[in-house]
């Protein structure tokens, strides 16, 4: 019996010793262009080294400032795009335990020349949109979203965050009301997240993030909402 608590207890150490070493870090910079003008609403890509996944977008601010918070130990980059300008990537760099803040060079974007002949000019949405109350990812314009569900979409999402229990955070307030089509859910964190798991991407038309809803929210008592737009009617429960 001594023998088997021994054992038991080792395990939970081991246990408890791997969960303290897991860490999440910070990621921040600074997006100019070429004359070292600040650039709005650049979209801002974290990047996995090891495949170049996407891990996570933003959308940098009117400083051209970002910041990816509660990003998992691992090997990153930055990726940014900005209308008018060619891509500009950061340099590699990795979270772990003994380095949980990363403050990236600030990227330079070279403005593209501006010679339209010849080219044929086709309206596209961004894939993030900043408004005044609210930010708009248009899930169609990542192709990075093909072929994967509403769950992983939402998680790259700017903002937002997901456990493995399922629980939405918004910029790491617990509480978040999830809206299908303006209409509040109404389904646990588990329940929710196993709807939008099995509900494909390619079924949305947007996700809004409103940290400070408007008025015809009711948001007492929560950390904001995201409204998930679907291209059409989906039923559920």
């Amino acid at each position: 019996m001594r023998k088997f608590l021994t054992f038991i207890i080792a395990v939970l150490t081991l246990s408890f010793s791997s969960q303290a070493q897991k860490s999440s870090g910070k990621v921040s910079g600074q997006v100019i262009d070429g004359n070292t003008k600040t650039i709005e609403a650049a979209t801002i890509t974290l990047m996995r080294a090891k495949d170049s996944s996407v891990a996570k977008i933003s959308a940098a601010n009117k400083d051209g400032n970002f910041v990816f918070e509660n990003v998992s130990e691992g090997k990153y980059f930055v990726s940014i795009t900005a209308v008018g300008h060619s891509k500009g990537f950061s340099e590699s760099f990795e979270i772990n335990p003994t380095n949980t803040n990363v403050t990236l060079k600030t990227i330079e974007l070279v403005p593209l020349a501006k010679n339209l002949g010849g080219v044929t000019v086709t309206a596209k949405k961004p894939l993030i949109e900043q408004k005044i109350d609210r930010t708009i990812v248009n899930v169609e314009a990542s192709i990075t979203n093909v072929g994967t569900s509403a769950l992983e979409v939402l998680e790259k999402s700017p903002g937002v965050s997901i456990d493995k229990d399922g629980n939405i955070s918004l910029k790491g307030k617990q509480g978040v009301q999830v809206y299908i089509d303006g209409r509040p859910s109404y389904l646990s964190g588990a329940d929710l997240a196993v709807y939008l798991r099995n509900l494909s991407s390619n079924q949305l038309d947007q996700i809004e993030i409103m940290t400070n809803p408007p008025a015809k929210y009711d948001a007492a008592g929560n950390a904001g909402i995201i409204n998930i737009k679907t291209k059409k009617r989906t039923i559920w429960i």
